[in-house]
């Protein structure tokens, strides 16, 4: 089990929606929490409110990311608890965008995750107790929606890497465990996905509110720090997935038997 009192954890994209919620929580618990994110106004406004310390960073910038892990290691001493948290989802279909579209969204949503993982796992691996790393994707892993293609393939490609990650540090005995949480409906500001675009990289995407989505009604949205319960809860249990919305999982099991009749199908052919 990892141990949230008393551990340092760095959370990303944790100046609002759902790393807010999980900063929120780990203090809760008992943890020193490190938010950062692209606006720095945003980050000490957030971390004073919330009562964790802000750095600004942006996740997309390698050389940033590794600033701020020497920035927590010199102010802390260690971290152990990684939150790969940022994130951005606009929406545009494929035919329509442009490669700075797709470039934009594979650096903050993929790349954000490969460069927080090179600047803090050596640190985390390092731990004589080991550690913990959380890794935000999102129910589209499972489910993909139309319009959604960047959002969905880096979310997916963050999944996967979580999976092989766990694998290989269970392999070579390591204390550092792994968790992805795929949310569902989360009341957050991804929505104004945009405001973070850097400027002189336009394209097709565009800001999507999906609380005002059709039939977005019927479904439950929960807020940001019901989102960090759960996290929590599948840190102290060292549990790879953590889900929001386990009243999902007829869904997901009717996409897994329609793949199980594919596989069926194509061993009949094969007989």
């Amino acid at each position: 089990m990892t141990k949230i009192r008393g551990a340092v954890a760095v959370v990303t994209g944790g100046s609002s929606g759902i790393g807010r919620g999980v900063a929120e929580q780990l203090i809760a618990e008992g943890a020193t929490v490190v938010i950062t994110g692209f606006d720095a106004d945003r980050v000490q406004k957030t971390a004073t409110e919330i009562g964790a310390t802000g750095f600004a960073a942006d996740v997309a910038d390698e050389q940033a990311m590794r600033d701020l892990a020497a920035r927590v290691i010199a102010q802390f001493g260690r971290v152990d608890i990684l939150i790969n948290n940022a994130g951005v989802g606009p929406a545009g279909r494929i035919a329509d965008l442009t490669l700075a579209d797709w470039k934009w969204v594979t650096d903050v949503n993929y790349y954000g995750v490969i460069h927080g993982l090179l600047a803090f796992l050596p640190h985390l691996r390092s731990n004589t107790e080991g550690g913990h790393i959380v890794n935000t994707t999102s129910m589209a892993t499972f489910l993909p929606l139309e319009n959604l293609g960047p959002y969905a393939a880096t979310k997916s490609a963050v999944h996967t890497l979580s999976e092989v990650l766990a694998m290989e540090l269970a392999s070579e005995g390591s204390q550092v465990k792994v968790t992805v949480m795929p949310p569902g409906p989360v009341r957050t500001n991804m929505r104004t996905s945009l405001r973070n675009r850097p400027e002189g990289s336009d394209g097709a995407l565009s800001d999507v509110d999906l609380e005002s989505a059709p039939g977005a009604d019927q479904l439950r949205w929960i807020s940001p720090r019901e989102s960090g319960a759960v996290v929590t809860e599948a840190i102290r249990t060292d549990a790879f997935l953590a889900l929001t919305h386990p009243e999902w999982v007829a869904k997901v099991d009717e996409r897994a038997a329609q793949m199980r009749r594919r596989f069926e199908r194509y061993d009949d052919l094969r007989r």
